[in-house]
């Protein structure tokens, strides 16, 4: 028997620093399983731009929220309703296809690239991204994978997340553990290998060792020795 076709979308939330363990709360509200946290600074419309002269740079975070599709309303509303979102300067969020999902091992949804939304997204392009979320420690393992099925290197940013597999605490205290999410743009002719590969590399088979999933690029700037190719 054929599994259901499965379709996810990611909610990346950008609020003020100390706000992010509100959206993860609100957002398992809504039907979500965790999310990672990664730390930024940034400047909005509503913030001073100096102080006695001073330019001002505010800490952000940034939630990744990756969840099935019929989830997203659920989700987005608790999250606006937690962080005031549809406040003035409380942070902004946007919605974002993933094409295939990987490291999913707890239910039996197909999760396979999304060949037909890859066609539709991506015909002026040549590149796609896939994002690799991992326990520290094993970026090296992702790059090293991807690398052998053809990508040219990686980005490795560091986080922390929160997901269905990690629920320890400490006094009473939820750990909230660290993670490396590794940014690999690939081209498109590579992405299925090199999203197998690190699934295969990195054993995302197996409950809480990460996800991967990839994400549509409209346009690339600064890879002019991959463009000169075709």
């Amino acid at each position: 028997m054929t599994a259901p076709k499965q379709h996810y979308k990611l909610i990346i939330t950008i609020v003020k620093k100390k706000q992010a363990n509100k959206v993860i709360t609100a957002s398992k509200r809504g039907g979500a399983e965790g999310g990672t946290v990664l730390l930024g600074s940034g400047l909005g419309i509503h913030e001073k731009e100096s102080f006695f002269g001073i330019d001002m740079i505010y800490e952000k975070e940034i939630i990744l929220t990756l969840i099935p599709e019929e989830r997203v309303t659920n989700v987005l509303e608790e999250i606006i309703k937690s962080a005031k979102l549809n406040q003035r300067g409380k942070g902004i969020g946007f919605v974002v296809d993933a094409l295939a999902v990987k490291g999913i091992v707890h239910n039996n949804m197909d999760m396979a690239l999304d060949e037909e939304a890859l066609d539709k997204m991506t015909d002026n392009v040549e590149f796609e991204l896939i994002v690799t979320i991992v326990n520290k420690g094993d970026a090296g393992i992702v790059v090293d994978a991807s690398k052998k099925a053809g990508a040219e290197g990686g980005t490795i940013l560091s986080g922390r997340g929160s997901g269905i597999h990690e629920k320890a605490k400490l006094f009473s205290m939820v750990i909230e553990p660290e993670k490396e999410i590794i940014l690999t743009l690939v081209t498109r002719k590579n992405v299925k290998e090199v999203l197998s590969k690190i699934q295969e590399e990195a054993s995302l088979n197996r409950p809480g060792k990460g996800i991967a999933f990839i994400l549509p690029v409209e346009e690339t700037i600064g890879i002019n020795h991959e463009l000169k190719k075709h």
